[in-house]
C-alpha cells in the first residue's frame, strides 16, 4: 500500500466524549481534517458523569494534544494536584492509604480531579466548525477508499479514516468486533453529587478533605466519595481564556458511588429514575458512616444515576481504515480510574500515528496496526488492574475480607504514620 497523500486525507470521529474530542483537537493541531459525530443534539443534552480521577497518563495526554491555552485552562479549574487514596472500612477506619507526592517540577503531573462536564466543555473549544450534533451512527463500512458512516438521518459521511470513540454501545465496534459486546459483572453502581454548600457543617471530615476514600461494606458493597474543589471556578476561568463557558455554573461539590450486587436492585427501582435511585442508595448508605450517609441524604435532587459495571473483552482485529478507542474497545470498571486515563491515553497515541500517515511518512494501514498494538497492550493490563481492585473490594471470601478489614487497620498505623 503507498503511503496516504496529504492533501486527500481525512478522519471521522464517531462519538464527542473525552477521547474523540481530545483526537480531534491533536488532529486539528496538526493540521489535518478532522470531523467529530455525536448522537446529542447539544453538548447540554445529557450529563457526562461527574469528576474523574486525572493520573499522569491522562494528563500527559492532554498535554500532547492541546494548545497551550486550553491545557492552561484545563489545570486552573481542575482540582489541586496531589492528596491521598484511601481505603477504609465501612466506619471510616484506614486499612491502607496511597500518597501522591512529587517534586515541584513533576508536580503538575500528579493525579488529580476534574469535573467530565467541564473538561468536556474545554475540549470542545475551537472544535465549533469540527463537531456535529444530533448525529447517530447506525452503521459504518470500509470501502476501497476508506470507510464510511451512517447517520439515522439518512445521511452518510466518508473519510479515509473512522474511529470509534462511541463508548460502550459503540455501533462502530460490531464492525471489527462482533463478538466482543460489553460483559455484565453482576454489579452496578449509584453515582450522586453533593453540593458542598448544602449544610450548615462540613459533609467531608477534614482529613478526607484531599483523599478518594473507598469504604468496604457488607459482603458485595462499597461506598467510594471524593471532593471536586474547583482551583478556579470555571465559569470565570473560561471567561478568562475567552471560550464558551459551560452551560451549568459549577461549584465545589462531593462526588459518591456506592456499589452493590445487580440482584440486590430491585426492577422498579431501576425503572423508577432518579427519586427512586435516590431512595435506594439511602437504604444502602445505612450500614456506612455517618458522614457517608449524610453525603447521600443532602445530595442534588435529579442528578442520581444507575450505572452497571460491565468491561469488554480486549482482542485485536484488522482494517485499513477503521479503529477503536476509549469505552469502544476497552470498557472496564471505574475501579482503579483506568478507563479515563486509558481514553485519553488512546487519543495521543493514535494522534500520533495518524499525523505520520498524513505526512505521508507510513502506510496507514500500518500505522492503525502500531496504535492497536500498543493500545491492546497496555488496555489489557489496565483492564486486568480495575478487575482485580473491583473484586478485592467487593468480595465475600472470608479468607480475604478478615485480613483486610481487622488485621490491616492495625498493622495500618504502625507502617504509615500519621498525615
Amino acid at each position: 500500500m503507498d503511503p496516504q497523500p496529504r492533501n486527500t486525507f481525512n478522519v471521522a470521529v464517531i462519538g464527542a466524549g473525552l477521547s474523540g474530542l481530545c483526537l480531534a483537537q491533536s488532529l486539528k493541531k496538526s493540521g489535518i481534517d478532522v470531523h467529530v459525530y455525536e448522537r446529542d443534539d447539544s453538548a447540554e443534552t445529557r450529563g457526562q458523569g461527574y469528576r474523574i480521577t486525572l493520573d499522569e497518563r491522562g494528563i500527559r495526554a492532554l498535554e500532547v494534544c492541546l494548545p497551550d491555552s486550553l491545557f492552561a485552562l484545563f489545570e486552573a479549574t481542575s482540582g489541586a494536584p496531589g492528596g491521598f487514596f484511601r481505603f477504609t472500612r465501612r466506619d471510616l477506619r484506614e486499612i491502607f492509604r496511597l500518597t501522591f507526592t512529587a517534586s515541584r517540577a513533576q508536580s503538575r503531573y500528579l493525579p488529580r480531579q476534574a469535573d467530565r462536564s467541564t473538561l468536556r466543555q474545554i475540549l470542545l473549544c475551537g472544535l465549533e466548525d469540527q463537531v456535529s450534533f444530533g448525529k447517530q451512527c447506525t452503521r459504518v463500512e470500509a470501502t476501497a477508499l476508506g470507510a464510511t458512516a451512517h447517520f439515522a438521518d439518512d445521511t452518510s459521511a466518508a473519510a479515509t479514516v473512522l474511529v470509534g470513540a462511541d463508548g460502550a454501545g459503540s455501533q462502530v465496534r460490531p464492525s471489527l468486533l462482533p463478538n466482543a459486546q460489553p460483559v455484565s459483572l453482576g454489579y452496578s453502581a449509584i453515582y450522586g453529587r453533593t453540593n458542598l454548600n448544602t449544610t450548615d457543617h462540613p459533609l467531608v471530615p477534614g482529613r478526607l478533605e484531599t483523599s478518594g476514600v473507598l469504604a468496604i461494606g457488607s459482603p458485595g458493597k462499597t461506598f467510594f466519595f471524593t471532593t471536586m474543589a474547583f482551583r478556579e471556578r470555571p465559569r470565570d476561568a473560561f471567561r478568562r481564556f475567552m471560550c464558551k463557558p459551560p452551560g451549568r455554573d459549577q461549584g465545589d461539590y462531593v462526588m459518591w458511588a456506592i456499589s452493590f450486587p445487580d440482584a440486590s436492585l430491585p426492577a422498579a427501582t431501576a425503572r423508577g429514575g432518579s427519586d427512586a435511585l435516590l431512595q435506594f442508595a439511602k437504604e444502602q448508605a445505612r450500614e456506612f458512616h455517618v458522614a457517608l450517609r449524610q453525603m447521600v441524604d443532602a445530595s442534588e435532587p435529579g442528578e442520581t444515576l444507575l450505572v452497571p459495571l460491565r468491561m469488554t473483552p480486549v482482542k485485536g482485529w484488522s482494517s485499513n481504515s477503521l479503529t477503536l478507542m476509549g469505552d469502544a474497545v476497552h470498557l472496564m470498571p471505574p475501579t482503579g480510574s483506568h478507563g479515563g486515563n486509558n481514553a485519553l491515553r488512546d487519543a495521543a497515541l493514535l494522534g500520533r500515528a495518524l499525523q505520520e500517515a498524513a505526512q505521508g511518512a507510513i502506510p496507514v494501514g500500518d500505522a492503525l496496526a502500531r496504535y492497536q498494538q500498543e493500545m491492546l497492550a497496555y488496555s489489557s493490563r489496565e483492564v486486568r488492574a480495575a478487575l482485580r481492585m473491583l473484586r478485592l473490594s467487593l468480595t465475600r471470601n472470608p479468607l480475604i475480607r478478615v485480613p483486610l478489614l481487622k488485621v490491616l487497620p492495625v498493622l495500618h498505623p504502625v507502617f504509615q504514620g500519621s498525615d
